[in-house]
């Protein structure tokens, strides 16, 4: 995975999902990352806020990305130019 914030400017991170776990009302999802610094990022989403990421899911460019055998085979990924 790769992060990027506007508090660091054109700093990008470099990461991995470590877990994720359910906290109360919240989904915590864990992210290390390694590159240039180790951090742990985490991330609390609500019901609703899973609900909008699922349904960005149902997009067809999403899904075309997801089915496709090109995407589950390439293990260097071209990072994109700004995001």
């Amino acid at each position: 995975m790769l992060f990027r914030s506007t508090g660091l400017g054109k700093t990008e991170l470099v990461g991995k999902v470590a877990g994720i776990q359910r906290e109360g009302d919240y989904l915590v999802l864990h992210v290390d990352t390694v590159e240039p610094v180790k951090w742990r990022i985490r991330a609390a989403m609500s019901f609703t806020d899973l609900l909008a990421v699922v349904g960005a899911c149902g997009k067809v460019a999403i899904m075309s990305f997801l089915l496709s055998p090109s995407q589950w085979l390439n293990k260097n990924p071209r990072s994109p130019e700004a995001f």
